[in-house]
């Protein structure tokens, strides 16, 4: 195997150019960050490294604006604490990737956030990173820059396009500057805990407590098979169901009390107070339970939220795994311990009225025997083609990640 070539541009202009050089060599590229999701996707066909971490600095910050840009290769830890010395946030809680590959958290990228258009809890109320992008800088594998959109929610030029990169994980484009959102953080929060319901019963008490007028931005159901590895073991008693509230103080303690009185037919509920309720959710953003030091399928389903319990319950009957439900139970998270079993959980998703299915964490030689990211209907497929046709008619940005290269033709 030919030895991976690495280039570190430090600037915009040096992304264009070795973009340039690439198209007219028509040499492939895989393009990484700080790394921390590079074994997402199947393993790219290229020897040459674009190295994004070197790409760093918040180049703007207006508070009041609510508005943030920076190069495509600052940690989002950077961003993370400047936002929080502000009482700010990213709104739709970016999920970290990194420890369910056994890396140390908070190495993701602003660039990698758009890229893998990521998000967490919140996005039943939030949105993921699409719904908060404002503006990109780019190159095509064209080899030509692009901008799309601008600084200000209202500024629509080419938005569409800008939400057109995220989840294309390096395909279409290298992102070198990005614009989002911004939002004030929450005074505080708590987490209503409901014991001891099963799969079935907690997504019907999710489904009741997200119609209701308590502002729920967080429902998770959290089985007896993963209970114990929240929170450092201090959850513990069987299965728990977790709602999150957030705001002012007073207004949280009321919609506290009244989301109780609601669910009551649906037992005894305790309540976290702010700080473990934090540290609940970046665990249940996280995959916490799967972050097991090894190598062990690990998926990302997204179904009809009342359809989770009886997709998982279908699918043991067939292969092990344990899982838990985040989102009201439309995101289920699934580890196996060897097979990941894709035939199999595809056909179910599709068995119980569609969604899709990711193969987050897989053995190199898993990933490449399988569709890591789900098959795509024929007319988006054919759409899909076409628009990396546009943005790179030569195959050079991470090619093979999302889709198996065609076989040649003999």
């Amino acid at each position: 195997m030919a030895e991976t070539q690495l280039f570190t541009p430090t600037m915009p202009e040096e992304v264009l150019e070795t973009l340039r050089w690439a198209v007219a060599e028509e040499t492939p590229l895989e393009i990484v960050g700080q790394r921390s999701k590079r074994s997402i996707g199947r393993p790219v066909e290229a020897n040459l490294l674009l190295d994004l971490s070197k790409l760093t600095g918040i180049t703007l910050y207006e508070p009041e604006e609510l508005v943030l840009s920076a190069r495509a290769g600052t940690p989002i830890s950077e961003i993370e604490a400047l936002l929080a010395a502000n009482k700010q946030q990213f709104a739709f809680e970016p999920m970290d990737y990194g420890p369910l590959f056994g890396t140390e958290p908070g190495r993701g990228t602003i660039g990698g956030t758009l890229n893998a258009n990521l998000s967490g809890p919140r996005r039943l109320k939030a949105g993921a990173a699409r719904d908060h992008i404002l503006g990109i800088s780019a190159v095509s594998g064209r080899g030509e820059t692009f901008k799309s959109g601008g600084r200000v929610v209202k500024n629509v030029t080419g938005y569409d396009l800008s939400k057109g990169l995220a989840g294309s994980w390096g395909t279409l484009a290298v992102v070198t500057d990005v614009t989002f959102k911004v939002l004030p953080a929450p005074e505080t929060e708590k987490t209503l805990l409901l014991n001891g319901l099963d799969d079935h019963q907690a997504a019907e008490a999710m489904a009741e407590a997200m119609g209701s007028s308590a502002e729920v931005s967080g429902a998770a159901h959290l089985p007896e098979g993963v209970i114990a590895k929240f929170l450092d073991r201090a959850l513990i008693g069987g299965p728990k169901t977790a709602l999150r509230i957030e705001g002012v103080a007073p207004s949280v303690e009321y919609r506290v009390d009244h989301l109780t009185r609601l669910l009551r037919s649906h037992g005894v509920g305790d309540v976290l107070e702010a700080e473990q309720s934090r540290a609940l959710w970046r665990e249940i953003r996280d995959c916490h339970p799967f972050c097991d030091g090894t190598p062990s399928p690990v998926w990302r389903v997204s179904v009809a939220p009342m359809m989770g319990p009886r997709l998982v319950d279908t699918f043991r009957r067939a292969a092990g795994a344990n899982a838990y439900y985040d989102w009201q139970g439309g995101l289920i998270w699934m580890r196996m311990e060897s097979d990941p079993e894709a035939e199999v959980l595809r056909k179910l998703i599709t068995h119980f009225g569609g969604g899709h299915a990711t193969l987050v964490r897989a053995p190199e030689s898993l990933r490449r025997q399988v569709d890591v990211f789900h098959p795509q209907p024929a007319p988006l497929a054919a759409l899909s083609a076409r628009l990396k046709e546009q943005f790179d008619p030569r195959n050079i940005l991470n090619p093979g990640r999302m889709i198996q290269p065609a076989s040649p033709t003999t």
